[in-house]
């Protein structure tokens, strides 16, 4: 194995990834089991949500998980974990919904939270006696959001909930610093995936896209390099952070 491999290969490895039917998630799943990792790609159906052009390798499994259900976390995680142990956990699973503050019902609310906040807890929770074991040091991976760090209109919740998943990643970080555990986050920008379509019009691609000073909408490979990278060997001196992949966005001021 050369030093390359040696650094960024993910051989050996197996991965949870949480909400991958579609989209980035499938993206980071696909591209994870190409770089050699055994993934699985946990869902609420089991089975992938739109047409795929790029092959689906081997080495990708999906499986059925409603990430909300506690139980069923515990079940899922524990029937993988024995089997093969479990090295890396992505906590990509993530819902929102466009309406006013003043509009949100407790429903909303609630069901943003479960998915975004509570989820993101309890599988780590299930996956901690596994990452603990993992030879190759274990990692979560938590995708957070801008929204974690800037306000946007007419999704609060979602703005909540992003920015607990960052307190989530940094008190993981440091509570299990000696349990052989790295906890990351990362903050994607504005990317063409489902969930950014429901809440965009054209009045606010307009304004997202002269926000930022790369004046374009990311590629998804671009967001799941960094997933891989945070994975792979070359990543064992790094926790507590987030990496913002967004074009600058942060970055940006008038």
């Amino acid at each position: 194995m050369n030093k390359l491999e040696l650094l960024f290969s993910l051989k050996g490895i197996t991965i949870i990834v949480t909400g991958a039917s579609s989209g980035l998630g499938l993206d980071q799943a696909i591209t994870l089991a190409e770089c050699g990792a055994r993934v699985y790609a946990l869902n609420r159906t089991g089975n992938i949500k739109t047409r795929q052009e790029r092959e689906i390798p081997d080495n990708l499994i999906f499986k059925k998980l409603d990430v909300t259900d506690r139980s069923e976390v515990s079940a899922v995680f524990k029937e993988i974990g024995d089997q093969h142990g479990i090295d890396v956990l992505v906590n990509n699973a993530g819902i929102t919904k466009r309406t006013r503050a003043e509009h949100v019902t407790a429903e909303d609310w609630e069901a943003i939270h479960r998915v975004n906040t509570d989820a993101v807890f309890y599988c780590c929770q299930a996956a901690y006696p596994y990452l603990k074991k993992s030879k190759h040091v274990g990692r979560i991976i938590n995708i957070s959001s801008m929204a974690s760090y800037l306000g946007f209109s007419e999704v609060v919740p979602y703005n909540s909930s992003k920015s607990a998943v960052l307190g989530i990643t940094r008190g993981l970080a440091v509570e299990w610093n000696a349990d052989n555990i790295l906890v990351n986050s990362v903050s994607p920008g504005w990317f063409p995936s489902e969930m950014n379509l429901q809440v965009m019009d054209a009045d606010r691609k307009e304004k997202i896209l002269s926000r930022m000073p790369l004046h374009r909408f990311g590629k998804p490979i671009e967001l799941s390099a960094m997933i891989c990278f945070l994975a792979s060997p070359s990543a064992t001196y790094i926790t507590g952070q987030d990496f913002s992949v967004d074009g600058g966005a942060l970055a940006f001021g008038y």
